[in-house]
Order: C-alpha cells, then structure tokens, then sequence
C-alpha cells in the first residue's frame, strides 16, 4: 500500500460523491505494501480506505470486490466493499480503477502470539472452506509461471550464488504435483500486516487484491512462512504448531497435502522472495513508497531448503 497516484482535496470530495458515505473531514496517504495506492479517508459518517489500483485492469477487479463482500457476508471477517450509489464497487479515479471499502478496527501485529496464530490457523480454514460457495474463478497470476519469467527478467542484474539457488529451485518446483491438491479461493497474501488484531481478536483480514482459485495448501504456507518467522528469520515451533493444529481442527490436511508440505512451503518463499527482488532491481517510482527486503524470503527459503517445518 503505497502512494504512486497523488489526489488533493476537491478531487476526493468530488470522488466521495459517488457514494453515499457522508462530507469529506480528513484524508491521508498509506505508505505500508508495494502494489497500490491507497488512502485512509475519514467522513462524518464513517472510515475508509480508499485504493486506487496500480496494476490491476477494471476486467479484474470485480473478482476482487466479489470475493471481499462474499467473504464478509459469510462470517469472515473482511473489509467489505462500499457501494456506489448507482451500484457495484469499482469506479474511476485519475484514469485508474478505484474503490472504497471499510476500515476496520484493529492492528497488524508485528511479532504476533501463539493464540493469535492459533486464530489466523483456524480463519485460514474457514475461508477456504467458505470460498467453495464463491462462484467466480481467478488463476493464480504469482504461479510458477510468473516465477520463472521473473527469474528471466532480473537473471542479469543477480549474483552467481542467487542465480544458482533460483535455477536450482525453479527446477525443483517443476517437478511437484500442484494439480492433484485440493484447491479453491485462496488470498495469497495472508501476511501479518494482512490481518488487524484488537488485542487477541481478530479483527479482519485486508488486502484481497492477490486472492485468486489455486492450492490450499500453498495458501497456508504463505501465512505460516510469514507468521511464524522469528526476527532472524528462523521459526518459533509453538507459533508453526499452533496455526498448523487450529488450520486442521477445521479442515485436516489430506495425505497428498502433508507429502508436498515441505514444496508447499519452499514454493511460497520463492514467490515472495522473487517479487522482492524484482522490486528491488526494477523500481517503480511513487511517494511513501515501500520496497521490502527481499533476503527476508531468501533466508526462509534456505531454511526450509535445509529444514521444513514439521506438520503435526
């Protein structure tokens, strides 16, 4: 969530219009995330954010949206989005697609608790499980595809030793069996910085805008990878096993699932690693605009290289 399209007042009041959310009081910019532009907007009525999508076309966004209020409306707690007064919830800003959708309460924690991972484990499970009702489909546009043709992009600006480990791995990713696991929509992005706690409640999950139909599996690596890394980037096992045994008191893992738990994980810090890195070496300029470490994922890959996190 980054700043690269700037607004001023009478723009927003003047955007604010569509919808019936109430007078303009107070707007600032979002510098945390990599992908969009987004806004915290305050009215008389309520509090909002406000994206204006970078990457995304309007033919895509609607999944997005759907997925968002489906989810909300089906006991997940999601920032559902607001309605335009002619309906639906995509519009325009700036030339670029835009929407409005609740603020929740909350914070994104940055060292979070067993009994917050516990949380996130079982929330991770029900949404998938409810997803299955969802009738609209995405593909996965961060998939092994996409990874190898990242690698192609930046394969020049790396090092020998990171060209070496990515090859290496791409070919290991090749030779797994994404196919044949249980799948369905997935949010692709569960980090903590996804997910508002008000203490040991969950408040909501935000930031839909990589969900997609693809492995559950791969689904709750990504969380796991993310939530139950230490600051030296190892892993806390009680946070591993906590998030692991509430994710299966809801939905147990299949026999196919537990055999590529340790691809699984490996594929999700390739993903994150990759998109880190090509942000890095090909920035996009923008204001209060955040590039994230990317050595981060390849530690977590090395590690799970070396050591997978055990299922329990």
């Amino acid at each position: 969530m980054s700043v690269y399209t700037t607004i001023d007042r009478p723009t927003l009041e003047a955007f604010l219009e569509r919808y019936d959310v109430g007078r303009l009081k107070q707007f600032e910019g979002i510098s945390e995330g990599i992908e969009n532009t987004n806004y915290f907007v305050d009215t008389n009525r309520g509090r909002y954010v406000l994206t204006i999508f970078e990457q995304h076309t309007f033919e895509e966004l609607p999944y997005f949206l759907d997925i968002m209020a489906f989810m909300a409306e089906h006991a997940i707690p999601t920032a559902h989005p607001i309605a335009l007064r002619e309906g639906g919830y995509l519009t325009e800003l700036c030339g670029k697609p835009a929407a409005l959708v609740q603020r929740l309460n909350g914070r994104g924690v940055a060292q979070p608790s067993v009994g917050q991972c516990a949380v996130m484990g079982e929330t991770l499970a029900r949404f998938h499980l409810a997803g299955q009702g969802f009738d609209g489909y995405r593909p996965n546009d961060r998939d092994l595809n996409w990874a190898r043709s990242t690698f192609a992009e930046i394969e020049s600006l790396l090092d020998e030793e990171m060209r070496t480990l990515l090859e290496d791995e791409l070919a290991f990713q090749m030779r797994q069996d994404w196919a044949h696991l249980p799948q369905g929509v997935i949010h692709a992005d569960l980090f903590t910085d996804n997910a508002l706690f008000d203490g040991e409640r969950l408040a909501g999950i935000i930031d839909l805008y990589y969900a997609c139909n693809g492995p559950w599996l791969y689904d709750l690596a990504v969380m796991v990878n993310d939530w139950a890394r230490t600051p030296d980037n190892d892993y806390d096992p009680q946070r591993v096993e906590a998030m692991l045994r509430a994710y299966q008191s809801v939905r147990p893992l299949t026999d196919l699932e537990r055999q590529e738990w340790p691809a699984a994980q490996r594929m999700a810090a390739l993903r994150f690693w990759l998109s880190r890195l090509k942000d890095k070496l090909l920035p996009r300029k923008g204001e209060l605009t955040t590039i994230k470490d990317p050595d981060v994922f390849r530690d977590v890959l090395l590690h799970h290289r070396a050591t997978p996190l055990p299922l329990p």
